[in-house]
């Protein structure tokens, strides 16, 4: 069995050889490459397209004829669409900071004191 570079975005929809994010459950349809920099090429173009995608290079195997062998958790569950999925809330990640609130003090500061604390700093 050869390996070969599938294209699967961030709802677990694969590219399709129309440059179309779809369930792919029809593997002959996949956009796959045998060479991994042909996929991040591919993987490139894509994003330049929707820069809201986040694409992973997915390798797999393939069978006698040449078609990737999937396994159940690398599809998205059936019947899913591109659309069902956008739909679904994306948890804010750990690296996110929220706006920090504003300081009623600092509203109240006016310019004349923040004037005297610089001066009193650079003196």
């Amino acid at each position: 069995m050869a390996t070969i570079f599938l294209l699967q975005n961030q709802h677990k929809l694969l590219l399709n050889k129309h440059g179309e994010w779809c369930d792919g459950r029809e593997a002959n349809t996949l956009y796959r490459s045998v060479h991994q920099d042909e996929a991040l090429n591919q993987m490139v173009e894509a994003n330049s397209r929707d820069y809201t995608l986040r694409i992973k290079v997915l390798e797999c195997e393939t069978n006698e004829r040449g078609l990737p062998l999937l396994k159940d958790e690398d599809l998205p569950p059936l019947g899913s669409t591109e659309t069902d999925l956008e739909e679904t809330p994306v948890a804010a990640s750990d690296d996110s900071v929220a706006p920090a609130p504003e300081s009623e003090e600092l509203s109240k500061t006016d310019d004349t004191e923040l004037e005297a604390q610089v001066s009193d700093v650079n003196h």
